[in-house]
């Protein structure tokens, strides 16, 4: 991921397209892209402010509000699959999610769960 440009180049742009320097002019002078200058100006206009937003993904997943009923689905059914989980969430509270979305969730919690038991090595199995 790309790191954002400081403050004050951002300042310094905003500044000279507002005392009359087109888009293009203002990028040329300050070596920056002419979207990057237009992007900076349409932010300051918006929002008064030219400072960069967070980048990354969020931290939160769109499943943290429907815990309670996630585990509760687990706990009704111990052998519930990933993608019916994720049916179940579409169907009862409209919320799509792919199964990789929800082994996420369990994931993050460290729940896991093994369908079969640890077997014992095989006596016959090749080294």
């Amino acid at each position: 991921m790309g790191w954002a440009y400081g403050i004050d180049l951002r300042q310094r742009v905003v500044a000279a397209i507002e005392a009359g320097l087109s888009h293009r002019q203002a990028a040329g002078r300050f070596c920056v892209a002419v979207s990057t200058a237009g992007n900076w100006h349409r932010r300051w206009r918006a929002t008064g402010s030219a400072e960069p937003g967070k980048q990354g993904q969020p931290r939160r997943s769109k499943l943290d509000q429907y815990e309670a009923q996630i585990l509760a689905m687990v706990e009704e059914d111990k052998d519930i699959a990933l993608y019916e989980i994720a049916d179940r969430l579409a169907q009862e509270h409209g919320v799509r999610a792919a199964p990789s979305t929800v082994w996420h969730f369990f994931d993050r919690r460290r729940i896991t769960y093994k369908k079969r038991r640890r077997m014992r090595r095989n006596s016959s199995a090749t080294m």
